[in-house]
């Protein structure tokens, strides 16, 4: 289960990025996360995924 609070799930999601996942694609398809709907709810609290550094910022 992944965080419901924006900022933790933010925590949550860059660690699994850094640590575990090559790309925000990988983390989505393994997870059963929905890329569009992760994505949104990064944006409402102003963070973009950034490929470069495959992290949330």
């Amino acid at each position: 289960m992944i965080p419901k609070d924006p900022m933790i799930l933010l925590s949550y999601v860059n660690t699994q990025l850094r640590d575990y996942y090559d790309s925000l694609e990988a983390l989505c398809t393994c997870r059963g996360l929905k890329k569009d709907e992760l994505v949104a709810k990064m944006h409402s609290i102003d963070y973009e995924y950034d490929e470069a550094t495959n992290q949330f910022i």
